[in-house]
């Protein structure tokens, strides 16, 4: 189908971008790589009368370390978030992630910041970012603020941002060294949103778990952090018990839909699996 009509904008700064958004108001919407938005406005189920493409905003792009934690521009593509010597020292995870993301061509387009900002449950980075404790800043008429990744979701497309807001940096602490990670993905086929996803950080010392986050991705209505079951795994060697009390822990905060990914049941199950499988490859990627 084809999107109903609309006035293309292409600001070159964020203050050019912010003030557009403002004076456009609700019929307007920010435009990154166009993966989620584009697909929506050709079915008529987003139809904006006004987008403002961010991707002649040079400063939002770059990935860079500062002080405690790494600064990654919002229209950093996938592709580049895959090549970052930067990351791959650092935040491996990351790389993990987007290599899991749609496929080659989507990964040259598609941003974070598009991936994040959007709401959209079944998209691989919100939960990713909920479980590395990341910040999102925006930038709006009003200045400009930052908002915990664990914060800023409230339903499915239901965000923290304003309309007068664009999200122009995700800022995340750098984790332990030696920590073990893995990003877990069940899905269809290649470029299928997730039938359950799940993202897990640890960090162990002399055979015991010391700290543990797990992110959950498309099995409820936002990004899912999963504070319970990394607990089950703290002070634990993270033997067969406690990774079963964890991922049972995970199964019970799920509330999926049925849908052509699988009936709720059958994913919320996924789910368990998933994470069982992310932290038994965490715990082998670990400095014990």
């Amino acid at each position: 189908m084809i999107p109903a009509k609309f006035e293309y904008h292409r600001p070159t700064s964020v203050q050019d971008a912010v003030a557009l958004l403002a004076q456009l108001g609700e019929e307007a919407h920010p435009l990154a790589g166009g993966h989620s938005l584009i697909p929506v406005m050709k079915t008529r189920l987003a139809a904006p009368e006004h987008l403002v493409d961010l991707a002649g905003i040079s400063s939002l792009k770059g990935i860079r370390r500062e002080q405690d934690h790494i600064a990654i521009g919002a229209m950093a593509t996938q592709s580049e978030m895959i090549a970052s010597p930067l990351l791959a020292e650092i935040l491996p995870i990351i790389r993990e992630t987007s290599l899991l993301i749609g496929d080659p061509q989507i990964r040259y387009v598609g941003t974070i910041g598009g991936n994040v900002a959007n709401g959209d449950p079944g998209n691989d980075m919100p939960a990713l970012m909920m479980c590395l404790d990341a910040e999102y800043q925006l930038a709006g008429r009003n200045g400009e603020r930052r908002v915990r990744a664990r914060a800023f979701y409230f339903g499915a497309y239901d965000t923290a941002r304003q309309n007068d807001e664009i999200l122009t940096e995700v800022r995340i602490p750098i984790p332990a060294k030696g920590h073990g990670y893995a990003y877990e993905k069940l899905k269809r086929k290649v470029g299928d949103y997730a039938v359950a996803a799940a993202a897990v950080m640890l960090t162990i010392t002399n055979g015991t778990c010391r700290a543990a986050s797990i992110g959950l991705t498309n099995v409820a209505d936002t990004p899912l952090w999963a504070e319970a079951a990394a607990q089950a795994l703290v002070g634990t060697r993270i033997d067969r018990t406690a990774i079963a009390n964890a991922a049972n822990a995970a199964e019970a905060i799920t509330n999926p839909a049925s849908d052509g990914h699988g009936p709720a049941e059958y994913r919320r199950k996924m789910t368990g699996v998933t994470v069982r499988r992310a932290i038994e490859r965490a715990k082998l990627r670990a400095e014990v």
